[in-house]
């Protein structure tokens, strides 16, 4: 079965190392045994995309699709395949299929699976019309979220969604979100709708009423005050989940956790982080890193924010855009989340 079998595709490339990003016909790849074919209507900019447009030696050679948000509906599937039908609105997110086979996917961590894909990486990526993805990857988009807004959840959203959930925090405690930006303008939102009494930590005073607007308790402006000490003469914070990209304040905010608390790591860049043990010690602290979520996590975090009105906030960009899009990714310029949409 098939749908829109004649529809002319289309993709944004790199087509050699350090080539600019173009949007060029594309032939749909028929689904092999085990794998549906996509229609692509939306498609997340995330911040990893920029490595794999910068990769000068990628895995799967040149030319190069990126993108790992992907929101569409199901057009092809492929021989052996069960439980889908053409027709449905699904998400592929991060995790883009595992071996199936591993420790990790017998116990049903399937992200940490070491064969694991990632789309745009282990095959052509979502920046596209159309994506041909195992359907161990797919997650069904509830209604009362449209592709834009489902897009995110593949990645960003899931990723915060699963660090919140899996902390040690519970309602009522302390949690602060250090970033409010695409990954922590989720998490804030997140937090408040599992009732946690929620921090924001961000950059300038001009950023508190959007706090307040995602459901913030209280504001943490990191020009006035050091984040850590300011969490700490309120009695200290259960979680502080870290989405900014720099690891440069992390050393300071494990000053602001409660005894046993928790600094958990989503967003970070290749510096080191400098950090005194006894910091950990003195106080059972303890630093993990966090990593998206399997098909099914994805599934649950939109169900949640269907049901708490949780939503991403957009900025959508036609794909023939793709490169504009993500020079106002890489400087900086993306309030929250760019999203790259086909017009399907």
């Amino acid at each position: 079965m098939s749908r829109d079998a004649d529809r002319v595709h289309r993709a944004a490339q790199v087509a050699e190392p350090g080539a600019a990003v173009r949007v060029v016909p594309v032939e749909a790849k028929p689904p092999g045994v085990g794998e549906v074919r996509v229609d692509v209507e939306a498609t997340g900019i995330c911040g990893a995309d920029i490595g794999t447009v910068r990769n000068r030696a990628p895995a799967t050679g040149f030319p190069v699709t990126p993108g790992h948000e992907v929101a569409g509906v199901i057009a092809q599937i492929g021989p052996q395949v069960q439980g889908w039908a053409v027709g449905e609105r699904v998400a592929v997110g991060w995790f883009g299929g595992s071996c199936g086979h591993c420790s990790a996917c017998r116990t049903g961590d399937v992200v940490h699976c070491p064969e694991r894909k990632v789309p745009g990486m282990s095959y052509a990526g979502g920046w596209s019309s159309t994506i041909t993805a195992p359907a161990a990857a797919l997650a069904r988009i509830p209604d009362g979220l449209s592709a834009e807004e489902a897009a995110p959840f593949g990645c960003a959203a899931v990723t915060v969604f699963n660090a919140l959930r899996h902390s040690v925090a519970g309602p009522g405690d302390l949690v602060a979100v250090l970033g409010i930006g695409g990954l922590g303008h989720l998490a804030v939102q997140f937090a408040a709708a599992m009732g946690f009494e929620t921090v924001a930590i961000a950059r300038g005073e001009e950023k508190r009423k959007l706090a307040e607007e995602l459901g913030a308790r209280h504001y943490i402006d990191t020009e006035r005050q050091e984040p850590g000490a300011a969490l700490r003469e309120s009695g200290g914070a259960r979680l502080i989940l870290s989405t900014a990209s720099s690891g440069k304040p992390l050393a300071e905010l494990v000053d602001g956790l409660a005894p046993h608390g928790r600094l958990t790591v989503v967003g970070f860049d290749k510096a080191p982080l400098q950090l005194p043990l006894a910091k950990l010690v003195m106080g059972a602290r303890s630093v993990s890193g966090h990593l998206t979520g399997s098909p099914a996590d994805t599934e649950q975090a939109m169900r949640f924010a269907v049901a708490t009105g949780v939503r991403p906030r957009v900025q959508t960009v036609p794909l023939e855009e793709a490169q504009q899009a993500l020079d106002t990714q890489q400087e900086g310029k993306a309030r929250f989340r760019m999203v790259l949409t086909t017009g399907a």
